[in-house]
Order: C-alpha cells, then structure tokens, then sequence
C-alpha cells in the first residue's frame, strides 16, 4: 500500500525543501509525497482518484486566490477522514483559532521544525498500517 502526504503551497521553493527534509523516507518508499500549487489544485486532486492512501494534508493559509482557510471546509466535507495541518508564517492566536475551528488538526509556523513534522507523519504512517 502506497501511502500519500500532500503539501498544498504556492512557493516554487517548497517543493525542493520537502522532498530534501524528507529525501531518506522518499527514497525508502516509506511515502510518497505530493505537491499542489494552490487550494483547486489541491481540491482537483482530492476530488480525482488517488492511487495512495491519502494520510495527511499540509497547507499553506496565504495563498493567492481561495485561501489555505477557505479550503479547509471543502476538504473536509470531502475527505473527513484525513487530517489537515496548516502552515503559516504567523502563528498568532487569532490564525490558530480559525484554523482549529474550520477543521484543522494543528497548525505549524514557519520555519517548520521538521522534526515535529516528522514525528507527525510517523504517527500518520502508524495508524494506515
């Protein structure tokens, strides 16, 4: 079973610093890691048919057009079974709190501590097998 994390971020330099964090696991298979540009890019692949085992979602909140917040509940009505982790360069109170309620399951700030992260998608892969 081929296990699926999507990043959704509009930063072309995302991409490149993920799969380099992640690069042991990638080249093991442990998962398989995919990226969206933007929430309907996001939202189109959720829609179609994935191969993998969707496990875990990380958004960026600031994005251009529909917002890491506005797709929040779109995802979730879709798909109320993978949880949702957004990312964002401001981690006041007032952005966890929207984040928590539209269905978030946490909230990072950048830079991401990729160990926190890492922890988080081993407990992801954990509970798919």
């Amino acid at each position: 079973m081929s296990i699926l994390v999507l990043v959704v971020d509009d930063e072309p330099d995302v991409e490149a610093l993920f799969r380099q964090q992640f690069r042991r696991d990638l080249r093991a298979q442990r998962f398989v890691m995919d990226f969206a540009v933007s929430a309907a890019d996001a939202l189109a692949r959720i829609a179609g048919s994935i191969e993998q085992t969707l496990v875990l979602i990380l958004s960026d909140i600031n994005m251009p057009g529909m917002t890491g917040l506005e797709m929040l509940p779109k995802v979730r009505e879709m798909r109320p079974d993978v949880p949702i982790i957004m990312i964002t360069a401001y981690g006041d109170p007032e952005t966890r709190r929207k984040a928590m309620e539209g269905g978030a399951t946490g909230l990072l700030t950048k830079p991401i501590d990729f160990n926190l992260l890492r922890a988080e998608i081993d407990m992801r892969l954990g509970q798919a097998q």
